[in-house]
């Protein structure tokens, strides 16, 4: 008799690898809860004392930093425009005299500091206690050029208290004491989805500080008077 030749059972074969892929990230997902979560707690405990929701308790300072997020060509996200209005709170209450607003332009098409500069003058801060970091394109990012670029020792961070802990151990490592005003205004889309990258980006956060130390854009120094 001759051979029956069979079909390849490519829907098993489907099955198998769709297994396999979901063991991988399971297993990804348990080492990352087990290394980086308790990195993010004790990173979490530690900043908490200098973390304020109310602006009578912010201690007078001279310079607010606060961190770029997402823009839609010159508009700014929910997330972005709480950070500079939070600002901008502080500035009107005499807390701050300067704000250094840092994100990403490492595109023609996308500048995050022009936005965040364009928010704030309608806020009401004048154009001269307005200074623009182009070049802020991560938390470590900012962190080191403030002290690096801007000749900041100490700062008022603003953003949100889910990012609050890493930027302010992230400045603090850097050479800039630290504080940390939050920027919650509202519940944001997709919260869930920023509480679980800060895990992993705490995590990432001690590497860079301990580990790749990577350099940011550089220059001429422009210290803040």
């Amino acid at each position: 008799r001759g051979r029956v030749l069979r079909r390849p059972d490519t829907r098993r074969r489907g099955r198998i690898a769709v297994v396999r892929w979901t063991r991988r990230v399971a297993a990804g997902l348990l080492i990352l809860a087990w290394v980086a979560l308790p990195i993010r707690l004790a990173m979490i405990a530690s900043a908490a004392p200098r973390i304020w929701s109310s602006i009578e308790a912010v201690p007078p300072t001279r310079v607010a930093i606060v961190f770029g997020a997402a823009v839609r060509g010159e508009t700014v996200s929910a997330i972005l425009y709480d950070r500079v209005a939070a600002a901008a709170e502080l500035y009107r209450a005499g807390k701050v005299g300067k704000l250094l607003l840092s994100g990403d332009n490492r595109t023609v098409d996308y500048n995050e500091p022009g936005a965040m500069r364009r928010t704030a003058l309608s806020l009401g801060v004048p154009d001269a206690d307005i200074v623009l970091d182009y070049a802020g394109r991560s938390t470590y990012d900012t962190c080191f050029r403030a002290h690096a670029i801007f000749g900041l020792s100490e700062a008022i961070l603003v953003t949100q208290r889910f990012h609050l802990s890493r930027a302010i151990t992230l400045c603090e490592r850097l050479g800039v004491r630290a504080g940390g005003f939050a920027a919650d205004r509202r519940p944001y889309l997709g919260q869930w989805g920023n509480d679980l990258r800060e895990v992993a980006a705490s995590a990432n956060a001690l590497l860079e500080l301990y580990v790749t130390r990577p350099l940011p854009v550089l220059g001429a120094p422009e210290p803040i008077r």
